[in-house]
């Protein structure tokens, strides 16, 4: 395996050019072409009737209309003629099940087959609007058994098709949700699309005690992902990397991110061509990439889109992952989309940059010249702080993962503890109302403060606008200017769980704030009294969560620990929260989830930590046995071996530091085999266990931890071991080898 070390370096070091882009992408141009292959607004315009253009826009705008079947199938006619005219084949109810990844099953668009032979293509609406998959094979947390076979897909309008082009022909995708039979959710696509109608529900509820109206209200997504590129021919010689997605052993390299050197610098241009193939198919697509760069940790990058409605962001984001993916191997390199592939650098999140927004395009949390003026503002505002409280172990058990429990709270990432930042002025403003403060001036000293020009000191440098606050990259719920930054979000997770949470808590929020508004309108208060008085009420009981210091530090922990702040460190005892009787009467209220929607996410997600740490653990039995310990077993008989030729040939020299070194190498060399069969045990007692918590809380306890002693030693040992008998690829290959 040392001898596939060094092929594995010729070949990279003897690489010819980089791969040609194929004529369509040489040829894109981005005004024209954005979009191309999206069966967007433009085209439906143009090819359907205009009420049943009109119908479909109404949709979107949640206005309450029904789908019918002429709507449908002049939609799907339109839709095949132009699928097909661009050389699709198949279409595909691609939806989003309780894996985290898509699915899609591909059907042609052959109809009948007259007796002359020449086939005729049909999709009709029926087609579009529903498909059925067996709903068997998807995990489903208990809601359907094995036997318990049908299930449907149906069609998200909001969510415009697309085309998906692969080497041999195309296929039409079509956004879908996907059911049981019973009619509950097997995905997290019609939560997501549930928790959008609570939240319009609500906020609509409350803009008209303010005297304002929309048609609807939608929350906008942003999704910062982040991810690894390495050679794909190292990776394939990781048996770690290939089975789960991160490296389970590695010692640190010399030089890792603490020079400081990586963030923003030159992107590599086998990698730079890379994204720049991505970014195209993304933009053919519709998925608005706007930013790409390197990220802090050696090989790791970032893309980062413009924000849009969140069920169709969420969409896009995961369109992207599978570009990264598939595009990164036609460029002989692997794109890793785990929060933590490597230990001792920074890991990747995905962070989620959240808002609310009015279907005519005004975003409730832009704050104005004059925040505490601006009564909108400052009640969706309170409503975000109090949703977070309220809700804040909801939002943690959202981002709770095997992958993301080695991130948060690790000093790259936020703490587990869920708090909201505000920055300077608005915590100002917020202390100000809370006190009863009437005189606050307009605008406030400290608004000039942060306002004013920052002058450089260099004449042919122009002065620069100050943004109103600074930015915390500790915090987990940070406002950044018109929206919330959501920054524990892991790289690899479909936004839609997040998403959904935060969207359902918000409307909670904007529900009890409703009812409270509307108690003080009974009892003879003016509206908009009536609201100032739940805004100040609101921030008062909820004020505990919002922090502006270092998430990082002790001092805070401590300090969450007396304000009553949960701290759910890991995935087991945060999913359970899910299912708190309040949150449960949470998820039932704004019909999110029904009682039995609700277990089935926290059953699947247990299984899923169970079968990730299971697997992570048996890859490190398999590489410690066939890899590692045969390789320290070599270096040891060498080393044995030298010692004692070293005495026969010089008996009155001092060999006493070369027998310590062998003697310490052994002690390790058993030291692993002892642990090694610790964590077999381990492994073998998980296997006994029939009770999901129970499985999951021995692998947080137990595994992980036996994992960890064992990682240790044989990381000692790979770093006093020959290098050309060590069989695996080392991290400074990995991370710094293109």
């Amino acid at each position: 395996m040392a001898d596939t070390r060094r092929a594995v370096l010729v070949s990279i070091s003897t690489k010819g050019a980089l791969p040609e882009f194929d004529q369509s992408l040489k040829d894109f141009q981005l005004h024209q072409d954005f979009g191309c292959d999206v069966f967007n607004d433009e085209l439906m315009k143009r090819s359907l009737s205009s009420h049943v253009y009109t119908a479909i826009q109404q949709i979107h705008k949640s206005v309450g209309l029904e789908l019918t079947a002429e709507i449908a199938g002049q939609v799907a006619n339109a839709m095949r003629q132009w699928a097909v005219e661009r050389g699709a084949t198949h279409f595909s109810h691609w939806f989003q099940p309780m894996t985290g990844l898509t699915a899609e099953k591909h059907d042609s668009f052959l109809g009948d087959m007259p007796f002359t032979g020449k086939p005729i293509l049909e999709f009709s609406g029926s087609a579009l609007v529903r498909g059925e998959p067996d709903a068997s094979s998807f995990p489903s947390g208990g809601i359907r058994s094995t036997f318990e076979a049908r299930g449907y897909t149906v069609w998200d309008p909001v969510s415009p098709a697309f085309i998906r082009r692969y080497q041999n022909g195309s296929v039409l995708c079509i956004p879908t949700s996907f059911i049981s039979w019973t009619g509950e959710a097997l995905d997290v696509r019609t939560p997501l699309l549930r928790s959008e109608e609570a939240l319009s529900r609500q906020a609509l509820r409350l803009l008209k005690f303010i005297g304002e109206e929309a048609d609807g209200v939608y929350s906008t997504l942003g999704a910062e992902q982040e991810f690894f590129m390495i050679d794909r021919a190292y990776f394939l010689t990781r048996p770690d990397l290939v089975a789960t997605g991160r490296t389970v052993a590695g010692a640190d390299p010399p030089k890792g991110q603490q020079m400081e050197d990586h963030y923003f610098g030159s992107i590599h241009p086998r990698v730079l061509a890379c994204l720049m193939e991505i970014e195209k198919e993304a933009w053919r697509l519709s998925v608005p990439l706007k930013t790409r760069h390197n990220e802090v940790s050696p090989a790791q990058h970032e893309f980062a889109p413009i924000f849009e409605r969140a069920s169709i962001a969420c969409d896009h984001n995961m369109i992207l992952m599978e570009l990264l993916r598939d595009t990164a191997r036609k460029h002989g390199l692997e794109c890793l989309l785990h929060e933590k592939p490597f230990q001792g650098v920074n890991g990747s999140g995905k962070h989620n940059n959240w808002s609310i927004c009015t279907t005519s395009g005004d975003n409730l949390l832009e704050p104005g010249k004059v925040p505490h003026q601006n009564l909108r503002f400052m009640l969706f505002l309170a409503a975000s702080i109090k949703a977070v409280d309220d809700h804040a172990d909801v939002l943690r058990a959202a981002v709770a993962s095997a992958a993301n429990d080695f991130r948060l709270g690790a000093n790259e990432a936020p703490p587990a503890i869920i708090s909201v930042f505000l920055g300077t002025l608005l915590e100002e403003i917020v202390k100000n109302i809370i006190s009863d403060d009437e005189n606050m001036p307009s605008p406030s000293p400290l608004y000039k403060r942060n306002n004013a020009l920052i002058q450089l000191g260099v004449s042919t440098l122009p002065p620069l606008p100050r943004d109103q606050t600074d930015r915390n990259r500790t915090s987990p719920f940070a406002f950044t200017g018109n929206k919330f930054e959501f920054r524990a979000v892991g790289s690899s997770q479909n936004c839609a769980v997040p998403i959904t949470a935060l969207n359902t808590a918000v409307a909670d929020s904007l529900s009890q704030m409703a009812e409270g508004i509307e108690n003080y309108i009974r009892e003879g208060k003016d509206s908009t009294d009536s609201v100032k008085q739940v805004i100040k009420e609101t921030l008062k009981n909820h004020l505990r969560v919002c922090f502006g210091g270092n998430g990082y530090s002790k001092e805070w922990h401590e300090e969450a620990a007396k304000r009553g702040l949960p701290n759910l460190r890991a995935t087991p005892e945060a999913l359970r929260t899910m299912l708190n009787e309040k949150n449960i009467k949470m998820w039932a209220k704004h019909r999110v989830f029904n009682e039995s929607e609700a277990t089935s996410r926290v059953t699947v997600n247990l299984e899923r930590y169970v079968h990730t740490v299971a697997i992570e653990s048996n890859t490190l039995i398999g590489m410690a046995s066939s890899h590692m310990i045969p390789a320290a077993l070599l270096q040891q008989t060498n080393l044995a071996e030298a010692v004692l030729k070293l005495k026969a040939a010089l008996p009155n020299f001092d060999n006493g530091p070369q027998a310590e070194l062998l003697t310490k190498y052994a002690e390790l060399v058993n030291t692993a085999i002892k642990q090694l069969a610790e964590l077999r045990k381990k492994q073998s007692a998980l296997e006994h266990l029939d009770d999901v918590q129970a499985e999951a809380n021995f692998c947080r306890d137990e595994l992980l931890v036996a994992m960890s002693a064992l990682r240790t030693t044989v990381d000692d040992i790979e770093l006093i071991t020959d290098d050309n008998l060590w069989p695996l690829p080392k991290y400074h290959e990995l991370l710094f080898v293109r």
